[in-house]
Parts: C-alpha cells; structure tokens; sequence
C-alpha cells in the first residue's frame, strides 16, 4: 500500500499522536519552534515542513495547501535571535503586494505586535534585532542587488515562477556569523505550473538527492481552508489546470497539445544586436468574450533564432487600446514593424487604415488571418521543438508558458496567436520588401 494512501496516514498519524501523548521527550521532538508571531497554530505538513533544520526544502503541490503560511511561519521562527536576517521573495512586485498575498499576510500577524516595520525597506524588525525583509525579482539580473546581502533564511513564494538560475544564485546569500544559532535555510513553495515547472520537478519532485527535502501538501492538510467551496471553485478551470491546482499533479499535461514546457527553458537577459524584429499585435474581439489584445515582441537572428523578447496582454477597451499601442510603438523605436491582424473584409482594412494614421511614422503592416489556428501555430512550434526559441526573461515569462502549452485546449489563446503571428511574420520576410511604408499607404 502507498504511502500516501489516505487511510494508512491516518493510521499512522494516530499512532505517532499515541506515542507523542505518552512520551513528553518524543512529543518535544515532534513539536516545531514557534513564538508568539506566528498566531496559527500548523497543520501536520506545516508543522513537518517547520520541523526541519537542512539547508533545502520545497513545499507544495495543490493550491490551497498552505504554502505562503508555512513559508511566513518558517521565516519566522527565529525572529526573536540577535541580527537574524530573513527574506521573503514573490517574483513580481504586483504579486507580492496583492491582497492576502505573503506581505498582507504578515501585516495581518504583526501589526498588532511589538515589531516594527520599516517600510522603505520593506522590512519587520523585532526588539532584539531579528529582520524579515520582503523582496521581488522581476528579472534574472534583479539577483544582484542582494550580492552583498547575509541572510540565513530564504524563501520562494511560487517558486515555479522563477527561473533555476535566480534559484540558485542566491545560496550565495545564505551564510551566518560562526557560533549563531540558527540553520541556514533555502525554503520554496509552488503549485506546479509556470516558467519553473520542470526544473522544479526535477531538482524536488523527482530528485532523491540526500537534503533536498520535498513535502507534497494538498487543501483538505489546510484546516484553515474552506476546501469544498475552493474545490467547487476550481471546476471552472480546464482539466489540467485543475489537476495541477487540486491534486499537486506535476505530471498533468494537455493531450495533443501543441506546445511542450521542456521547448521554452533556454533564457536570456538581452537579444543580440544584429537581428530584424517585428512587435504583433492580436487585437480582443468586441463580442464580449473577455478575450485579451496581446502584443508580442520578437525577434529574429541571421542564423534562425527567435527571441521572444516582451509581451503585453490586457483586457481594454478600443480607447486604451489605441493609446496602449502608440505608448508601445514608441518605446520599441521605428526599427520594430507593428504588425495588426487584419480581419477579412472592408472592416478589417478600415480598422488597419485607422492604426496606420495613429501610428504615424512606423511601419505598420496588416497581416490577414488565413487558414486554421492550429495550422498558424506550426512553423512556431517547428521552430520551438528545435531549440530555436528563445525567451528573454521576465515577468510575464511564466503566465505565457502556461498558456502556450495549453493550446488547443486552453481558455485563452491570444499569446499563442500573437507569438504564432509575430513568428510567420519573421519567417516570411524579404530583405528590402516588408512592411507597408505609412506615408505611401494613406
């Protein structure tokens, strides 16, 4: 029988609780350090995960397992010690300021408390001297500003929102004065999914590298967590993505999809210099499907390389979308072809000769939309399967992959249109015939 079979842990549970009752010695052992800023009392995974001491360990799984909770409960169990220094890491600014999320939580624990916070550093500080600094790295290169930086604990908020190398740069950080005491702690929690999935899995889910800690936590180990209303909640999403979500399956995968994770690992922080790039733009229909205008900005090499260098997705109206591709047309320079999908039609080109007026002093093509998605979506996946797709890093990164591996099967798929778009457009170039000259077309 599994280990993981549900009536075998409850036994097992049962009897470890017997002992733990009898036994004051094994009962202490069982207990995890906790002081009175952290006011939840763990489930029995938390707890697990606060119990140990080694430099590495990875919480996760489902959504709603607790993971935020464990990391801010672990990040502060040693508060209270003389120059201690923790960090706590969401990879964007937006997600670590959302409501609830990890920076609200703590707010909510310590407001009330005698620790102080200093919010230019964004940083709680206890009477004694103990530090719990919250941080965000947008880029890879965002590593750096901790180069200097000593902490002896470190935690990943969704660490399969960044990528292996910010990951492991940051061990670099992690060190202490001789004779202190507290363990040195490399903490992450995730759902599957994102940017990180694979490196994830394979560093925790399928590693048996002897330290390196996984504990796999699902909603019903929350006892704080409504599971059943979150349950029912997460049968709106696709298969997949509720496989991910409710059962921490890190081997659920789109059946025919298109698009495979292990294509987009390679990263890098700027594309060479000697390139020809194009920005696509997939504009949301007005239909009130809720889909989104996606811009993406590629680029492609002498030697057949992309690079997926930027991509912008919202929901707008036809206001902001116009004053959202002009802003956008000015920071990539003239240099970038705008190119518009053009639907068929006299309506299509209509709209196309409005964006050519606006955008005066670009070079602004239309591209009609012929044939099937899927059919659209082939040289990009050719290329992708090669190796010959490049991302360059950053925030929007892990919401695209998720997405683009979906495709046929995903709710949305704008950013597969608009990266498949921006592809063909490159792939069909030629040299000293592109583009529609805007002066000349009005």
């Amino acid at each position: 029988m599994s280990a993981d079979h549900p009536n075998e842990m409850s036994e097992r549970v049962s009897y470890y609780k017997k002992i733990a009752a009898s036994n004051p010695k094994f009962r202490a052992a069982l207990t995890p350090k906790l002081n009175k800023y952290i006011p939840h009392e763990p489930s029995e995974k938390q707890a697990a995960f606060l119990l140990l001491d080694n430099k590495e360990a990875f919480y996760g799984g489902a959504a709603g397992g607790g993971k935020s909770e464990a990391l801010l409960m672990a990040s502060l169990q040693y508060i209270e010690v003389p120059d201690y220094s923790a960090l706590l890491l969401r990879r964007t600014f937006r997600e670590l300021s959302m409501p609830k999320a990890i920076l609200d939580r703590s707010t909510q624990w310590l407001k009330n408390t005698d620790m102080r916070w200093r919010p230019k550093q964004y940083t709680w500080e206890s009477p004694q001297g103990g530090r719990l600094t919250f941080g965000y790295l947008d880029h890879e290169s965002d590593v750096y500003q901790y180069d200097s930086a000593e902490f002896q604990f470190i935690g990943f908020d969704e660490l399969t929102q960044f990528t292996e190398f910010q990951y492991t740069f940051m061990f670099g950080r992690l060190r202490r004065t001789r004779g202190m005491p507290v363990p040195l702690r490399m903490r992450g929690a995730s759902n599957p999914g994102g940017v990180g999935h694979i490196w994830c899995k394979n560093r925790f889910v399928k590693s048996l590298t002897a330290g390196r800690i996984f504990i796999p936590a699902k909603m019903q180990d929350n006892k704080h967590l409504d599971s059943e209303e979150y349950s029912s909640a997460l049968d709106e999403l696709d298969p997949v993505t509720q496989a991910q979500r409710r059962d921490g399956d890190w081997d659920a995968e789109y059946i025919g999809a298109m698009f495979k994770r292990s294509w987009f690992t390679k990263y890098v922080r700027t594309r060479p210099q000697e390139s020809v790039s194009v920005r696509f733009w997939d504009l949301a229909s007005l239909d009130g499907r809720g889909d989104y205008t996606v811009g993406t900005k590629v680029s492609k090499t002498d030697n057949g390389v992309y690079y997926i260098e930027d991509v912008i997705r919202k929901q707008m109206g036809p206001m902001e979308v116009e004053q959202t591709l002009l802003a956008t047309a000015r920071l990539d320079g003239d240099d970038v072809t705008i190119c518009i999908e053009q639907e068929p039609g006299s309506a299509g080109k209509h709209v196309l000769h409005n964006y050519i007026r606006m955008l005066a002093g670009y070079t602004v093509k239309g591209s009609p939309a012929t044939g099937s998605k899927l059919s659209r979506y082939k040289p990009f996946a050719a290329q992708a399967e090669v190796g010959n797709v490049i991302l360059l890093d950053g925030p929007w990164n892990s919401e695209w992959i998720d997405e683009i591996c979906a495709v046929p099967e995903s709710k949305h798929d704008d950013q597969a249109d608009s990266a498949s778009g921006a592809v063909n457009e490159l792939s069909a170039e030629v040299a000293g015939d592109w583009g529609i000259s805007v002066l000349g077309s009005l």
